[in-house]
């Protein structure tokens, strides 16, 4: 059987600065600091049930870490790496500019890092890469944080002055802009469930805030983008969670009934008008179940998991759930790039299994009508998954975090032949 894909399809990876860069100063490594420690500490409680935990023990435990210090050094070997993304195939890549380099104190433009991100670009153009450029992946400024984050609503201006300038400097270098990734993600993590910072756990009235200023900032920078360059295309990155309710009882359904409205569809209802295209992001699925005793992971909801096929971090893989969750979205009748989607796997076991099987759903999805226009894994490299840490391994590309050495995985190579291809052969 034949799983093929359009002619002039977008294959790629993705990056995030904060995560690959190294030697960020931002209120990410703030945070870090203040809280390795007790990361470390937790780890058992958090992974030790993980069948991998003796394995990965070693490393969560030790609050290094949790500090990203020099990540990747992708800041200095980003020609390096896009050397390696083209000999693996790839004809696109996803990356995101650092605000706290490019703006390091209120309205004050660091000129060193505008012409170092200009480089980066030049580099992705010269070996045939096109960028998908993100302006914010969830870390700000020390003076954005320290003066209320999102919740201050000066905060939107700022964020669009400085939109305005990367815009701008890069108009003839960039197509694909994504102003913001994940802002649903951030809002939670950030602001319900206080896992990342400014770790307000249930903060509702913050987080209601935080959403409505990140919102504003999106739908500026739409139309400050489109008056720059009228031929850009503007889109944002979306956390796709597709959900199932446990053992199908009548709860369970009504509850994940509202949950995927308010996860998946009432973010992308809200910004329909201000969307040149879709970018969906989607790693696992959750089985859904009503805990009327308030001891469930979220309160009266928890997940019950069938655990059959899972990753380093023990999320539930379910390739058919992108097939699901494409086909829905054709409602928008917007294009649609897949903009993460990837395991983590450091034995590279699964990984090769995972993209063929998530790709295969993918152009089931595009044979049935869905304008699916591009796939982009998560990620090229091993990098810092914030307050994870470095022992996910999720790249593409095995990184030695001593040496600092780049290897690519076998699955890197499964991935190139079905890149060449333009097609999956079965």
């Amino acid at each position: 059987m034949k799983y093929q894909f359009p002619k002039n399809f977008l294959w790629g990876a993705s990056t995030s600065a904060h995560q690959v860069e190294g030697n960020t100063s931002n209120d990410w490594t703030e945070w870090e600091k203040n809280n390795a420690s007790r990361l470390a500490k937790e780890s058992r409680g958090k992974f030790g049930h993980l069948p991998n935990w003796k394995e990965i023990e070693k490393e969560a435990t030790d609050l290094n870490n949790y500090i990203s210090g020099r990540a990747c050094d992708h800041y200095n070997r980003y020609r390096e790496d896009f050397d390696l993304a083209k000999s693996l195939g790839h004809n696109a890549h996803r990356f995101s500019i650092e605000w706290s380099r490019i703006e390091p104190e209120e309205g004050k433009f660091d000129e060193r890092e505008i012409e170092h991100y200009r480089q980066v670009l030049i580099a992705l153009k010269e070996r045939g890469l096109e960028p998908f450029v993100t302006l914010w992946h969830w870390t700000n400024p020390l003076w954005v944080s320290k003066d209320g984050g999102w919740e201050n609503k000066k905060t939107t201006a700022r964020f669009l002055r400085y939109a305005e300038r990367i815009t701008k400097e890069y108009k003839n270098l960039v197509k694909f802009w994504m102003p913001l990734n994940e802002p649903g993600t951030y809002i939670g993590m950030g602001y319900l469930q206080g896992a990342f910072p400014p770790q307000k756990k249930l903060g509702l009235f913050s987080a209601n805030c935080a959403f409505k200023n990140l919102m504003s900032a999106y739908g500026k920078t739409y139309h400050l983008i489109h008056k720059q360059n009228p031929d850009a295309s503007v889109g944002i990155s979306h956390y796709a969670v597709y959900m199932l309710p446990y053992k199908n009882h009548i709860w369970n359904k009504l509850l994940v009934k509202v949950l995927d409205y308010i996860r998946n569809w009432r973010f992308l209802d809200s910004i329909n008008d201000t969307n040149d295209f879709i970018g969906i992001q989607y790693y696992h699925t959750d089985n859904i179940k009503w805990s009327p005793f308030f001891d469930g992971k979220w309160g009266f909801i928890d997940t019950k998991n069938s655990n059959s096929w899972t990753t380093d971090v023990g999320w539930d893989i379910y390739p058919e759930g992108i097939y699901h969750f494409l086909k829905r979205a054709q409602k928008y009748k917007k294009p649609i790039y897949i903009t993460e989607n990837g395991i983590a796997d450091k034995k590279d076991f699964q990984r090769e299994k995972f993209i063929k099987e998530s790709l295969k759903q993918i152009a089931r999805a595009i044979g049935e009508g869905a304008d699916v226009r591009g796939y982009f894994y998560w990620s090229l490299l091993d990098n810092f998954e914030w307050d994870k840490g470095f022992w996910p391994r999720f790249g593409l590309v095995e990184i030695n975090y001593e040496t600092l050495e780049r290897k690519p995985r076998s699955s890197a190579y499964a991935y190139k032949k079905i890149i060449e291809a333009n097609e999956i052969i079965e």
